[in-house]
């Protein structure tokens, strides 16, 4: 294994991860969960140290696949990125269930 891979989550993001085992996060190969959460609810510190550990390019990647950023995340980090608003799935109309009813 590289020794790159086994690198903990940093202690100062700690709050933001109330609902797994903090101890066991890795930044390489939880990347995808660190980023998203931290888009959502990190601080303006949190996104620097965010931007310097993984890049545009990969918190690029992750709004460009997740649907789980709230709305005005989603709305930021495209206009920040510059992202095309229309391909970004938490920015898209939720699902709407069909009515059933006398009609169908």
């Amino acid at each position: 294994m590289n020794p790159e891979e086994n690198v903990p989550a940093p202690d100062f993001l700690r709050s933001y991860f109330w609902d797994v085992t903090f101890e066991e996060l890795r930044l390489k190969k939880h990347a995808f969960f660190i980023i998203k959460r931290v888009l959502d609810r990190g601080n303006l510190y949190d996104v620097r140290w965010l931007l310097k550990t993984y890049g545009k390019d990969e918190i690029k990647a992750v709004v460009m696949k997740t649907k789980d950023l709230a709305r005005p995340t989603g709305n930021f980090w495209s206009d920040i990125l510059g992202l095309n608003k229309r391909q970004v799935p938490c920015l898209q109309k939720p699902y709407s269930p069909i009515h059933f009813g006398l009609s169908s």
